[in-house]
């Protein structure tokens, strides 16, 4: 199973960017799937997560400003970031869980992208 992250760039403060993530592969499910963050000498964080019924949750410093979504038929998470501010800037990574065989699941993580909001 792969996945496959693609959207990011650079943009000014205030802007906005879509991100967008596909999995490919031998692929039973899709349970979880979501979205992390890591900026320079920093973690990695975690900002955003989706069920695969749609229920949503967010990193505090992002809630109200970041969107994220799925759509299961074709095995793909979204997330529209919209009034970025530096402090956004990152490199994205997707990530999902996967069920390839029924009973067998597994974290999967997408190559990151990144994305540089400008002051």
């Amino acid at each position: 199973v792969q996945l496959q992250a693609s959207g990011g760039g650079l943009v000014q403060a205030g802007g906005s960017l879509r991100l967008s993530c596909v999995a490919t592969g031998k692929i039973f499910a899709m349970k979880s799937m979501g979205w992390y963050r890591q900026a320079p000498g920093a973690q990695r964080e975690w900002v955003a997560s989706i069920t695969r019924s749609g229920t949503t949750d967010y990193l505090g410093s992002v809630k109200g400003r970041f969107t994220v979504s799925r759509d299961n038929a074709k095995n793909t998470v979204n997330l529209q970031m919209n009034n970025l501010t530096p402090e956004d800037t990152a490199v994205y990574y997707c990530n999902a869980r996967i069920e390839i065989i029924p009973g067998h699941e597994y974290d999967n993580w997408g190559q990151g992208t990144q994305v540089t909001v400008s002051s």
